[in-house]
């Protein structure tokens, strides 16, 4: 890729400061250049599945750019919605910016810069005005030098406004910009991350809101007053008006409210039965730790109680599951697979679809990581010709039910499901993806391999798929793209026109 070769991790050991640096200079082009290499073959495949035939499905719910979404997502494993991201800026550098593409395939360019002058450049509608533009920000990524993202943005609009003002994209005051993320990757303990931005009012009737229900409770209650803060931002999400008291005193003046997580949300935890006889942990809450006590710290073979499981997010501690049991939580036992049978109709019972969902956590699909509890089980064999039963059935997110169903035969998916629940899914390309039902790990008796199913003769009456359409689009996606961007064109001609204020 790079006439010099750049030294391995062997002999950096030898190497002095000056040659480490221009090791780490020489391994961010290679990385630039592999990741532009990668977007380029991203960009084909865009091109090849959304023209010709393709174009055919665009008003498909699961349109062509979904069909080769998942394509992306599963050869990269990663979701659907991170392989569209990368999708729109394959296809902006394949067609849009070749001159700064040209630049990122040699590595002279990072992907930050590269992806900051694809989005920046969207709204250009001109093919002229476009392709001056990206001849000139060619020749400015290189002399931009090591300026910070605010900056190189800044570069980056002011050529822009020289040639097409109103293609300069506008922040409206970041309002657009307001979200809140609740990010289960980043799950530690039992806890979550969450950060947002919202509207300045409604931030501080949140923050006054958290702090009116944090001192709600007693001067008992062993939490922080940060501690409380976070528990009384899941209490107003479980609909309550107080926050539970955690002092344990049967005559607490705050007493007598019933936690309100216990009925007010339905959340999904999966957990073994020697979990549900853990005891409350005190030290969950304060803001010092005590030392261990030598005398009843358990020996070093003791089997460790197995946390719990959300459905689709992160861990439950022993000592967090019992405080929800406590709290009024309700645990129901589910069925084993060696006890759940073929059934007769098309929806499975309560018992078998709380175990597909236990045992899948999320949709099976290649990079999917949508939770089951919102998800449709799916029949691998379609009913009547595959049974009702564990062994054929799984978790599969809308999306992917209907790529499943519709994107089928020549040019589309397949896949065959094991008696452990495992799927083997084969590509249109031809590629295998294996996926494993996501309580593997956790609870590995989920996943023991069932009795196959039942062969079923083909049912006299019409299958039951076989009246199923795909959901349609009122527009393309291409047509809600362009719409989009002729709304902000026009929102920013609009707003040149305004006077000062």
């Amino acid at each position: 890729m790079f006439e010099t070769s750049l030294p391995g991790p062997e002999s950096l050991a030898q190497a002095d400061d000056a040659a480490l640096v221009a090791t780490i200079t020489g391994w961010a082009r290679v990385e630039a250049s592999a990741a532009a290499h990668r977007l380029a073959a991203i960009g084909e495949l865009v091109a090849r599945r959304t023209s010709g035939d393709g174009f055919e499905r665009s008003r498909w719910a699961c349109d062509n750019w979904d069909g080769a979404a998942a394509e992306v997502a599963a050869a990269e494993q990663i979701s659907h919605g991170m392989a569209s991201s990368q999708m729109y800026l394959a296809s902006a550098l394949r067609d849009r910016i070749p001159e700064v593409a040209a630049l990122f395939l040699s590595g002279r360019i990072s992907a930050r810069l590269a992806s900051a002058i694809a989005w920046h450049t969207t709204l250009i509608t001109d093919p002229g005005v476009l392709m001056l533009v990206d001849a000139e920000l060619a020749d400015l990524a290189t002399s931009l030098g090591p300026l910070s993202t605010a900056k190189a943005a800044a570069a980056i609009d002011a050529l822009i406004e020289r040639h097409d003002p109103a293609a300069v994209r506008r922040t409206r005051d970041r309002a657009r910009g307001r979200e809140l993320v609740v990010d289960t990757h980043q799950t530690e303990g039992g806890t979550t991350a969450v950060w947002g931005r919202l509207f300045a009012v409604d931030a501080a009737a949140l923050d006054q809101r958290l702090m009116q229900l944090a001192h709600s409770v007693c001067d008992d209650d062993p939490r922080t007053l940060a501690q409380r803060r976070a528990d009384a931002l899941g209490a107003l999400a479980a609909g309550a008006e107080s926050l539970t008291c955690g002092c344990g005193s049967p005559g607490c003046p705050a007493g007598g409210v019933a936690d309100a997580r216990a009925t007010g949300v339905v959340v999904h935890v999966v957990a073994e039965a020697v979990a549900l006889d853990a005891a409350p942990d005190p030290e969950l809450s304060g803001d010092t730790i005590s030392p261990p006590d030598p005398a009843v710290t358990a020996p070093a073979h003791t089997r460790r109680t197995p946390s719990g499981r959300i459905i689709g997010g992160g861990t439950v501690p022993p000592a967090l599951l019992a405080e929800l049991i406590a709290g009024g939580a309700t645990v129901k036992p589910l069925a084993q697979s060696a006890d759940l049978t073929a059934e007769p109709g098309y929806r499975p019972s309560t018992a078998l679809a709380a175990f597909i969902r236990a045992r899948d956590l999320t949709c099976r699909f290649p990079g999917c990581d949508r939770p089951a509890t919102v998800c449709d089980i799916d029949h691998a064999v379609p009913f009547p010709r595959g049974a009702t039963h564990p062994a054929n059935l799984r978790c599969l997110c809308r999306k992917h039910h209907l790529l499943k169903t519709f994107w089928t035969g020549r040019g589309g998916w397949s896949d065959r499901q094991l008696p452990d629940g495992t799927i083997e899914w084969t590509a249109p390309s031809g590629h295998t993806y294996t996926t494993h039902p996501g309580s593997r790990l956790l609870f590995p008796s989920l996943c023991l391999p069932t009795t196959a199913p039942p062969a079923r003769v083909a049912d006299p009456e019409p299958s039951v798929n076989r009246t199923i359409m795909m959901p349609t689009r009122q527009s393309t996606r291409a047509q809600n793209r362009l719409r989009c961007i002729e709304a902000e064109r026009a929102y920013n001609l609009a707003q040149s026109d305004r006077p000062p204020p």
